[in-house]
């Protein structure tokens, strides 16, 4: 179970996190994802499930009519992805407004009440931050390992910190980062733009020994894949951005493996 995370919004965490799931899938890897961002839940926008209307009552368990006790629901399946999120109970335009305790309650239905398959992995969206619903869900699960995104600029390093210390503080393992919107390669000239000035080396997170799982550039693609919920190792799995992806998932497995071996 990885936990994908970041110390701000707006970096592409769950850009990420679904395509990380696919490229481990590609490798013939039974994955799963399961989007926590209760508040933002953006995963079944991507991979064009979204849900139109609002939901009438709608509940991950239920009671088996043969008198068989509770049942579990199944986790929807798209592009090879066990997938579950809070979006399948909410329509797009939905907010969830309820408190952290029933937050937290809906997260250990969507995790534990769902009739997951034999997994090798279980990739999970958190909610970007590190406040009480974050801590809380760092110390509930039983992570094997957590990967932060982040982008080249100062801020997204500073909160990423502040993510990483929160991850340590509960013993979860920082395996590594991806550095996403790393560069924008212009396709007339074929040079790379630097759109966000980048962070200095000694206020990185590389500085801090987090290994870097992978630089994911920037492209008009990538917002594109995700907006029409065909992601980009879906819709351009020869494109430079799918190559970077499977890189890191190689490097996310090492990273597992060292650990285990420790």
């Amino acid at each position: 179970m990885v936990a994908v995370g970041s110390g701000k919004g707006g970096v592409g965490k769950t850009t990420v996190s679904i395509n990380l799931a696919l490229a481990l899938s590609q490798q013939g890897l039974a994955v799963g994802i399961l989007d926590a961002d209760v508040y933002g839940p953006n995963v079944p926008l991507m991979v064009n499930l979204a849900r139109k209307r609002p939901s009438k009552g709608w509940t991950l368990v239920y009671n088996d009519p043969s008198g068989g006790g509770p049942r579990k629901k199944k986790p929807v399946e798209r592009y090879g992805l066990e997938i579950m999120s809070a979006g399948f109970i909410v329509a797009e335009d939905q907010p969830l407004t309820w408190n952290t305790e029933l937050v937290s309650a809906l997260l250990h239905q969507l995790l534990y009440q769902v009739e997951w398959s034999d997994l090798d992995y279980l990739i999970v969206d958190l909610p970007p931050g590190t406040a009480n619903l974050q801590e809380r869900f760092v110390a509930e699960i039983p992570f094997d390992g957590a990967v932060i995104v982040v982008t080249p600029q100062d801020v997204a390093h500073l909160d990423a910190r502040k993510a990483i210390e929160m991850y340590r503080q509960f013993g979860t393992e920082v395996l590594g980062a991806i550095l996403n919107m790393s560069g924008l390669v212009c396709p007339h000239c074929e040079e790379t733009i630097e759109v966000f000035h980048p962070v200095t080396d000694e206020r990185s997170i590389w500085a801090q020994g987090i290994s870097k799982l992978g630089e994911i550039p920037l492209d008009p693609k990538m917002s594109l894949a995700g907006d029409t919920g065909h992601p980009v190792m879906i819709a351009y799995p020869d494109g430079v951005q799918a190559d970077a992806f499977r890189k890191a998932a190689t490097l996310l497995q090492e990273a597992l493996a060292r650990r285990s071996a420790r």
